[in-house]
């Protein structure tokens, strides 16, 4: 059964802010598989249809771990398939609460509270678009980059920049794409992204085969700097993963004079807005503010966070 989230008084029930009311869904969901990787990784499907046809990159999905788990934990989506009504979540072991998730099995219901949040905004007049992912923050990345290519006419010319320190979750290959500005020895890559024609990069200090040697942020900085003025007035770059991780990457696009969107990632605890314990320092045209990482974010605009 699936239903959107009553109108109720702030406070009571999930206790969502009224301005997302009507838009965060509360789902019955079934899991239809969990793949397991090194590094303590899992690739989970599930069935919730409300949140397929609602969900955009960047958004999130606060699911219930197991029945013995009270607090839910927020998730990014990594796809959303709305003709098949499932959406895929990547996450990685921290804690009882998703060590009892990577237990569950296929056929096993799930509760599922989403899609929460507000979306990458990509701009249409900056067509290259740089996508960076860190670790648990790969996810989103997947996502915008399959939301790109099914666009009508296809304008974004997407290139996906992974990072991790542990075995990524998904079997590397070398690239069939070539990727002016990349580092010649770096040809691994992404085997999903390969087969929709979007070249991508894996970046490590771990000594992975076909890896770039070093952070995902200095492989940025090194095809950034390949390309000429004219090339990069038609950039946007976009990230997710550590905080320390979006911070050096807001200042290599700073650096080059590309805007910078970044999802953010924070501890919460209802996350739909009611409980205000995921708040971030944000620069406004106001001046400074606090907002709600859930649902002011997860994604904001690079300097208004990093300065």
């Amino acid at each position: 059964m699936t239903q959107a989230l009553p109108h109720e008084e702030p406070g009571r029930s999930h206790g969502v802010h009224p301005a997302h009311r009507g838009s965060i869904f509360l789902e019955d969901g079934q899991i239809v598989s969990q793949e397991t990787w090194p590094g303590e990784q899992f690739v989970l499907r599930i069935v919730a249809p409300k949140c397929a046809a609602r969900a955009l990159p960047g958004s999130f999905v606060h699911l219930t771990c197991d029945p013995d788990v009270p607090m839910r934990r927020p998730l990014s989506i990594q796809r959303a398939n709305s003709k098949e009504g499932w959406i895929e979540i990547l996450y990685k072991i921290v804690g009882p609460g998703l060590r009892a998730l990577s237990r569950r099995r296929a056929g096993d219901a799930i509760s599922v509270l989403g899609p929460i949040g507000q979306p990458f905004r990509p701009d249409p007049k900056r067509p290259r678009a740089l996508l960076v992912g860190g670790g648990v923050g790969i996810p989103p990345m997947v996502f915008l980059s399959e939301w790109m290519i099914e666009q009508a006419g296809k304008p974004w010319k997407p290139l996906v920049l992974m990072g991790s320190e542990i075995p990524f979750p998904f079997k590397a290959r070398p690239s069939t794409i070539l990727v002016p500005g990349i580092p010649a020895g770096s040809i691994a890559a992404m085997p999903l992204l390969d087969g929709w024609s979007v070249p991508s990069r894996l970046a490590s200090r771990a000594g992975f085969p076909g890896c770039y040697d070093g952070f995902v942020t200095q492989l940025s900085d090194e095809w950034l700097g390949s390309l000429d003025a004219a090339a990069k007035a038609e950039v946007e770059v976009f990230g997710c993963g550590p905080t320390p991780m979006l911070e050096a990457l807001a200042k290599v696009a700073a650096k080059h004079g590309v805007p910078c969107q970044v999802s953010l990632e924070e501890f919460m605890a209802c996350a739909v807005g009611g409980c205000a314990g995921c708040t971030v320092k944000v620069m406004t045209p106001d001046g400074p503010a606090m907002k709600r990482v859930c649902v002011d974010g997860p994604v904001f605009d690079a300097k208004a966070v990093f300065g």
